[in-house]
């Protein structure tokens, strides 16, 4: 009965000792494809982490936890993140529409009680359709034109045939581009004026005590003591027949003086700020100053640059509503305006059309700063 026992019990042991290599190979490949998987997850984090900060970039923080999640992250870690960059914002964004809707009734104007959201969505609504039939007529009068001409000059009578362009009312759309035109147009200026002066005060304690005073005086004047100079002096200088719109530069001059001054300030803080161990090496390089320049000084102080540049870009466009209502250049200001003196009862919702348009336009003006910024500036993790 013993010798039963033992055999079993040998038996038992050369059979352990016979499954055991493959046992261990099979943890050893477990482990190994464990390894694998974590080091390609691992990979796969690091990727999310570096485009994050693209999507930072373009307001679209919300999209990192998910993507941590569809990797494998912790939902527990990954869920109060999105809450925060998710969640919070459209929760805030209801509530504002919400008690925009309970009291815009309750105040009463001379064109009636404010609206609502929804009468500002029917409003939006039209002013889409309005462009719509306007383009439908400015193709149809083309086609028009077009057909006058081929018989003009199937008759012979090529010296009548004439191509004019269509006339018809700036539509919403049109007036948002025209906006957009004079916004960088008058942008391109200042930055063409601020950041050449603003490294040259930068690099010139001199320059900067002589020019820092005319900034303090003229940083504060308001786009509407400007717009009347600049009314009369591009009234003197621009021919009528110019091609270029006075109201048109009135605005985007306008825009310039107005906008320049965070470019300047910011330049010439950023081109002092530089490290002077690195002017000190231009020195000793003996580096043309326009070497200096661009090699050593601009890349450092391209941070501040931008940062002046975004702030120019957002005064720019809040300068351009006043300057185009009083310039009368067709843009978003005409717009807010001539609905102001036409007094209809949809008036006061397509306003706040504008408005809203003119927020969101801004919003997006900043991410396009922001994200040039990102692309050609460095920063201490990049």
């Amino acid at each position: 009965m013993g010798s039963i026992v033992f055999n079993k019990v040998d038996a038992s042991v050369d059979e352990q000792v016979v499954a055991s290599p493959s046992e261990i190979t099979r943890e050893v490949s477990e482990k190994e494809s464990a390894d694998s998987k974590s080091e390609r997850q691992e990979k796969v984090f690091s990727g999310i982490n570096k485009a994050s900060k693209f999507l930072d970039v373009f307001a679209l923080s919300w999209v990192t936890p998910l993507l941590m999640m569809a990797a494998g992250d912790s939902p527990k870690r990954n869920l109060p993140l999105l809450g925060r960059r998710l969640v919070v914002p459209i929760v805030a964004i209801l509530t504002f529409l919400a008690a925009w809707a309970v009291l815009a009734p309750q105040v009463k104007t001379s064109l009636g009680a404010i609206p609502g959201p929804a009468q500002v969505w029917e409003q939006a609504v039209v002013l889409h359709k309005d462009h719509l039939q306007e383009k439908q007529k400015a193709g149809q009068f083309y086609e028009r034109q077009a057909a006058r001409n081929d018989a003009l000059i199937a008759a012979g009578r090529e010296g009548d045939v004439s191509r004019v362009s269509y006339t018809g009312k700036q539509t919403f759309y049109q007036q948002i581009w025209t906006s957009l035109q004079t916004v960088f147009f008058g942008f391109f200026l200042a930055v063409v004026i601020a950041a050449p002066l603003g490294i040259v005060m930068g690099m010139s304690s001199t320059m900067n005590a002589a020019f820092n005073p005319l900034i303090q005086i003229f940083k504060p004047v308001s786009p509407l003591a400007w717009l009347p100079i600049v009314t009369m002096i591009v009234s003197a200088t621009v021919a009528t027949d110019s091609g270029i719109s006075k109201s048109f530069l009135t605005s985007a001059i306008t825009v310039t003086l107005c906008s320049l001054w965070p470019t300047l300030i910011n330049t010439a803080l950023g081109v002092a700020s530089v490290d002077k161990d690195l002017v000190n090496v231009g020195k000793v390089l003996k580096l043309k100053p326009h070497t200096q320049i661009t090699k050593l000084i601009l890349p450092s102080a391209l941070p501040l640059i931008f940062t002046g540049m975004r702030l120019s870009l957002g005064v720019g466009w809040m300068v351009l509503i006043a300057a185009e209502m009083l310039a009368q250049n067709p843009g978003l200001g005409k717009f807010v305006w001539d609905e102001f003196q036409n007094g209809s009862s949809q008036s006061l919702a397509k306003i706040i059309v504008a408005v809203l348009t003119i927020g969101i336009i801004g919003f997006l003006l900043d991410r396009v700063m922001y994200a040039l910024q990102t692309m050609f500036t460095h920063t201490s993790t990049r």
